[in-house]
């Protein structure tokens, strides 16, 4: 599956079959919140969410194009991720783009 954040495939035409997105919520642990805590103080990155994070982006993405080739696309076009905050601990990460077929 093509992914692309652009708005076209250069050198093919497409046919739009719809928006299509994929998204997960995740939760911070409260070992994590711990060790994040202590790295806060003394600075740095923070690995633990910084994993976390990508972790929820990988899934938000695969969800989005297993939705894609549930309508037969070839690609999805103008992806875009997206972030909120559901709770205190939790934060939503949401895929979203135009799924297509190439010509």
């Amino acid at each position: 599956m093509l992914v692309l954040t652009t708005d076209t495939v250069p050198g093919r035409e497409t046919v739009a079959l719809g928006l299509v997105r994929g998204s997960t919520v995740r939760a911070k642990h409260i070992g994590s919140d711990i060790v994040a805590g202590l790295r806060n103080l003394v600075g740095g990155e923070i690995r633990e969410y910084a994993s976390l994070m990508a972790g929820a982006r990988e899934q938000a993405l695969d969800r989005m194009i297993a939705e894609a080739e549930a309508l037969g696309a070839d690609a999805v076009i103008a992806v875009r991720f997206e972030t909120s905050q559901i709770a205190q601990a939790a934060s939503e990460i949401l895929a979203y783009g135009t799924a297509v077929k190439l010509k």
